[in-house]
């Protein structure tokens, strides 16, 4: 196994963050330990009704300068007030998109290892120009999947708790999901899924994104399966979510299944499939044991990476 040794990451990092500081700080700490040239920062404002936003958004904001002590170029987009979950993140993809051509994209609570960093990297830049690949995904829900044989897979879903792609992709992307309403592009979706049980799930979670709007991620799994794009999920999770619990605004139950989900590591260099297919199977796993599931019958129980 090559050793990660003194590696350092040329691609941007951007790192999305609202008022939770020592969340915030053990995501920096890996960030840290493998020195982006740039470091992106996405900051949502404080909301009104909740005095002690103001101090935490201004302490969380303040970490990202404390441990950044390697030479390296931070550019801020920090909203004054809050814009919500939803527009937050449209926004701040938007503008980071508007800047560079790739980017490594973490949360304030999703605490990747180093593997993680190189694993995106080297996907950037081997998928660059391959259309049929729209997105690379940091965690397996599976914790693990066919590792004795391959680095890497592709699915229709994949997951956002540390994820990267390309301005190219990001294009494709509408929030609003206005195609949701023509019926030749819900019987693409059910073309491209092929399995009856998971369209249906999708329908629902699809039919709320797009009468609600208010979730920014769903979009983006709709936006990649209409173009039948890919995405690469590690043969190993390289994510933990440490958002469960009270204070988080979906993931409460702390002690979830999915809050649990032990990292894994990587053989460097990668080795390239030679193929590039979705693996239905592992799609088909995921959706049984996914809350995405459950959230048909309890609605929002958890938010659970539908990517």
């Amino acid at each position: 196994m090559e050793e990660m040794g003194s590696f350092s990451v040329d691609t941007p990092v951007a790192l999305f963050v609202f008022n939770r500081p020592d969340r915030t700080r053990q995501v920096m700490e890996e960030i840290a330990a493998v020195k982006p040239r740039t470091l992106l920062v996405v900051a949502d404002g404080p909301r009104e009704g909740h005095p002690d936003d103001e101090t935490k958004c201004q302490d969380t904001r303040a970490v990202i300068d404390d441990n950044v002590s390697w030479n390296c170029t931070i550019r801020r987009n920090y909203a004054d007030h809050n814009l919500g979950l939803f527009e937050r993140f449209v926004t701040g993809l938007r503008w980071l998109f508007q800047d560079v051509s790739e980017a490594i994209i973490l949360e304030d609570d999703c605490v990747p290892n180093r593997d993680f960093f190189r694993f995106c990297e080297t996907m950037l830049e081997m998928y660059r120009d391959d259309e049929r690949v729209m997105d690379i995904s940091g965690s397996n829900l599976l914790g693990g999947w066919k590792a004795d044989r391959q680095d890497y897979h592709f699915s229709y879903y994949g997951g956002i708790w540390g994820w990267a792609t390309w301005r190219r992709a990001w294009e494709l992307y509408d929030p609003e999901m206005s195609l949701w309403t023509e019926p030749e592009v819900r019987q693409r979706v059910r073309d491209v899924i092929a399995d009856r049980r998971q369209y249906r799930s999708l329908e629902m979670l699809y039919k709320e994104a797009y009468q609600k709007q208010e979730t920014w991620d769903y979009p983006w799994v709709f936006a990649r399966q209409i173009n039948s794009a890919l995405s690469v999920v590690p043969a190993e999770n390289l994510v933990t979510n440490i958002g469960f619990g009270e204070e988080a605004t979906n993931t409460t139950n702390k002690d979830a299944k999915l809050a649990k989900i032990p990292q894994g590591s990587l053989e460097f260099p990668i080795e390239r499939n030679q193929f590039v297919a979705v693996d239905r199977e592992f799609d088909r796993r995921y959706h049984r044991m996914r809350p995405i599931s459950h959230r048909n019958r309890l609605l929002r129980a958890c938010r659970t990476l539908l990517h």
